[in-house]
């Protein structure tokens, strides 16, 4: 099982302003800012693919009663 989605299954939601710290994340390498949002977003990556092993243990309930 996948730690975290891959990255072209969805648009990511990142402003063009980098919120660690405050430049332009087209001007510069922002990979230190990267890791630091990794840590900072690693619980909430954890409840997000729980919620999706959840939902494929479930199995295909669509038209279940």
């Amino acid at each position: 099982m996948r730690e975290r989605p891959t990255m072209a299954s969805h648009r990511l939601e990142l402003p063009s302003i980098c919120d660690i710290c405050g430049n332009a994340r087209s001007t510069r390498k922002h990979a230190k800012c990267s890791r630091i949002r990794q840590r900072l977003k690693q619980d909430e990556w954890a409840s997000y693919m729980a919620n999706v092993a959840a939902k494929k243990a479930q199995g295909d309930r669509r038209y279940a009663r």
